[in-house]
């Protein structure tokens, strides 16, 4: 945030402190860069015309996107080095999350894109089912949040297209998935997001990479030992165990329950409950697959399951089977690595924020390479959002100078003024988040939660209109 003030000099906004370390082969690509995040965090949610506001500046935008020497990699290069910055100025395990997502378009001409599946929709004269082509693109994201929950900035982010299904649904009807080597698999994905993320942040002891089942995989686990960092994975697989004549579950049914954990979790109608968690864990010997066993070695991982007691109505019960590198010696240690393990659906909120605030899916760019220049552009906007969102919330104590400027804090005072006894206390940076929140609908009721990514996105967007006329009036005057 941030605009110009009084004789010209314009202090460092967010936008110049993400875009620093951007490099591209011509420096007039940076300057129209710089431009362009501008416009689109002034006008989120808005298409490119809507947001530049005049042809001249949409025409530079699509040029922008449609430019072959531009590529995703550098439009993220100074994020993901802000990330780096903002890594280093915590202390403590810090938890990157992986997850996957689809963006999907309705296009004539699909394989301008690329395709993600087939779908089938209603049918014809025949009674036969209708199956049509869902054109798209996919994206693989490795989110830094630390513990509380703030997220620190994207480390790593893969995107790529199909030209023909893939899967594993088709590589068993031609070959044992298992025995094909990892590389030339679409699941290489979450090793080379491991391996970048944790190169990235340059400490891999202090990172904990988290992800749901499809990441199980052994080579995964083996690429973390050779980084030197940890993960934490929702394991589908049952492999072999110990001297190989066991497997991982077989093990696990003659461990005790180890201690209770109570959590509140809501029904399908929303209504709210208690659910008891068993709580067992075991350091374990695991084997590699045996088509495998000749390339990687065997492993000593901590399986934890927390299980919940009894059948529950209205829900499926609760049983996560968790396995990780880190060792759990105790009750407190197991119900902190759950803690970590729900901290994934954050990467979610993040997947969600780019589809429904930034509107990602209703780009009207005709080719895969220009939609994904967007949306590198529309990863930082989001990243954005749900750093402010969640800032009011786990870093509550922070300085308002960290997140506004003075001119921005003095604005907003404007907007909305304190009433009663706030106006005698130095406001706070949850007081300035509020009132942003407000501007996109947030009542502040004293029963209201923490306003969330919605109502953030929508006062943000109308504060930037609001600053720009604030600081066009003033130009004005002069």
């Amino acid at each position: 945030m941030g605009r110009n003030v009084r004789g010209g000099e314009r202090p460092a906004s967010w936008i110049d402190q993400e875009l620093a370390g951007c490099t591209f082969a011509d420096a007039r690509l940076g300057k129209r860069f710089r431009t362009l995040v501008e416009r689109l965090s002034a006008g989120i949610g808005d298409s490119i015309p809507m947001a530049c506001q005049d042809w001249a500046n949409a025409k530079a935008a699509y040029r922008f996107f449609a430019n072959e020497r531009v590529s995703e990699a550098e439009i993220l290069q100074g994020h993901f080095q802000a990330t780096q910055v903002r890594f280093s100025a915590t202390s403590g395990s810090v938890l990157v999350l992986h997850d996957t997502t689809e963006f999907s378009y309705r296009r004539e001409e699909p394989l301008a894109i690329g395709i993600t599946h087939r779908s089938f929709k209603g049918k014809d004269k025949e009674g036969r089912a209708r199956m049509h082509t869902i054109c798209g693109l996919l994206m693989h994201s490795s989110l830094v949040v630390t513990t509380e929950g703030l997220p620190l900035g994207l480390a790593a982010i893969k995107f790529w297209t199909r030209k023909k299904f893939k899967g594993t649904n088709q590589l068993k009807k031609r070959i044992n998935p298992t025995r094909v080597p990892v590389e030339e698999k679409e699941s290489i994905r979450w090793i080379e997001n491991l391996k970048q993320s944790t190169t990235l942040l340059g400490i891999p002891d202090r990172c904990v990479h988290v992800s749901d089942r499809e990441s199980d995989m052994y080579e995964l686990f083996c690429a973390a030992q050779e980084m030197g960092t940890h993960f934490l994975i929702r394991t589908c697989v049952d492999r072999l165990a110990e001297d190989g004549t066991v497997t991982i579950s077989e093990e696990m049914k003659g461990v005790q329950v180890k201690g209770l954990h109570r959590i509140e979790v809501q029904d399908d109608k929303g209504d709210p409950s208690t659910a008891v968690l068993e709580l067992r864990y075991r350091q374990i010997r695991v084997r590699p697959p045996i088509g495998k066993r000749r390339r990687y070695p065997d492993v000593a991982l901590t399986i934890l399951y927390a299980q919940e007691r009894g059948k529950p109505k209205g829900r499926d019960r609760i049983d996560w089977k968790l396995i990780t590198d880190l060792p759990v010696t105790s009750r407190a240690e197991a119900i902190e690595k759950l803690q970590w393990y729900a901290m994934r659906w954050k990467i979610e909120t993040f997947h969600k924020i780019l589809k429904s605030g930034c509107k990602a899916e209703d780009s009207k760019l005709r080719t895969a390479d220009r939609l994904l220049r967007l949306i590198a552009v529309f990863c930082v906007l989001s990243w954005r959002i749900f750093w402010m969102t969640m800032i009011n919330r786990s870093a509550s104590s922070a300085p308002a100078g960290a997140v506004f400027t003075r001119t921005e804090r003095r604005l907003l005072d404007h907007l909305i003024p304190d009433r009663g006894k706030h106006c005698a206390k130095k406001k706070s940076l949850p007081s300035y988040i509020t009132k942003v929140a407000r501007l996109g609908g947030y009542l502040a009721r004293a029963s209201d939660p923490p306003p969330g990514n919605i109502v953030m996105w929508r006062g943000l967007s109308r504060f930037t209109d609001i600053e720009l006329g604030f600081a066009t009036a003033r130009h004005v005057g002069n």
